[in-house]
């Protein structure tokens, strides 16, 4: 039997002091490789790890594409990449976002649960929305052990509370407990691991960067009468679920609830766009109407001082809809 030796962690916001105070508190021979990924701007190439490197008894590095997994590491993701394990190395993949997001929390929960199966410890901490519920479905789907942090205890609830949602999560934990709780998780042997299901497999490939093809699509999904956000292409509905997720021919992914806010985003934006061209319109045809008029063509001034009252009705509608948005 192997050991759990395999911890990835993951968060968003309110996660960053909690990684931190783990990584001060775990030792120097920590019988483990960790892997950390934060949602992190694009242009934040490895201050993430200089930051941990500084809190940690553990050698911290930041991911660089092609490296060994080595035990008694702390590997942390950089900006603009997917942290992947495949093939017993880091890769940095250049696939699409998932969830708006590269590096993204289920990309590198997938990849760990392919790769290592069983030997995988899952760990999901605070944040907004719901990346990371998928990949704990995929850890678990594998034979790995599943952690999310008590929602109670989350400065931001939502990520941890979506996991427990869709999965069978093992532990639910406070900040305060989790260093205890690895500590004691890494020296349980393993099971042996199965077969890693094709879905999961596909989607580390997508997340790589390699071809969103066609073929691929539908081996996993199926055609949705919704488009992607970020490239107008059509959305399929993955059959692999809990969660609700999406993915689009280039491969971008959603979950659900990630595309309805996006969603939300630019209807509001197409609706104040709608609003302004409305406005311009009322202006216009009052114009028109007041010029009819000192003309003296009285007719076709009422005409266009009824257009410009239909113009202000729509006007209306819209600035309720932009006021329940």
């Amino acid at each position: 039997m192997s050991e759990h030796n395999i911890v990835v962690i993951a968060g968003s916001m309110g996660s960053f002091p909690v990684i931190k105070n783990l990584l001060a508190e775990l030792p120097s021979d920590f019988p483990a490789a960790i892997f950390i990924v934060v949602h992190i701007p694009h242009d934040n190439r490895d201050l993430l790890g200089q930051t941990m490197q500084i809190h940690s008894q553990m050698k911290v590095t930041s991911a660089r594409d092609g490296a060994a997994v080595d035990l008694g590491t702390v590997v942390t993701a950089v900006g603009d990449k997917h942290l992947l394990i495949v093939d017993q190395q880091v890769r940095l993949g250049r696939g699409p976002r998932e969830n708006m997001a590269r590096p993204a929390i289920d990309a590198l929960f997938r990849s760990a649960a392919a790769s290592y199966g069983p030997q995988v410890i899952g760990v999901l901490l605070s944040g907004f929305q719901n990346d990371g519920a998928a990949g704990l479905v995929a850890i678990k789907a594998c034979g790995g052990i599943t952690v999310v942090q008590n929602p109670a205890d989350s400065q931001v609830s939502e990520m941890p509370a979506s996991a427990l949602t869709v999965c069978d999560v093992d532990y639910r934990v406070d900040a305060k407990g989790l260093t205890g709780l690895l500590r004691e998780l890494v020296t349980l042997p393993a099971a042996a691991a199965g077969q890693v299901p094709a879905d999961i497999s596909s989607e580390v490939d997508i997340a790589l960067g390699r071809p969103c093809s066609t073929s691929v699509m539908a081996a996993i999904a199926d055609p949705a009468a919704i488009s992607c956000p970020a490239c107008g292409g059509v959305l399929s509905q993955i059959r692999a679920n809990p969660p609700l997720r999406f993915r689009c021919q280039v491969g971008h992914a959603y979950t659900a609830e990630c595309l309805e806010a996006e969603q939300e985003i630019a209807a509001d934006e197409a609706l104040r766009v709608a609003l302004r061209i409305v406005e311009e319109r009322i202006t216009l045809v009052r114009r028109m109407a007041s010029d009819d008029r000192a003309n003296g063509r009285r007719n076709s001034a009422a005409s266009w001082d009824e257009r410009a009252t239909d113009y202000e009705r729509s006007r209306d509608v819209i600035r309720r809809s932009l006021d329940k948005a």
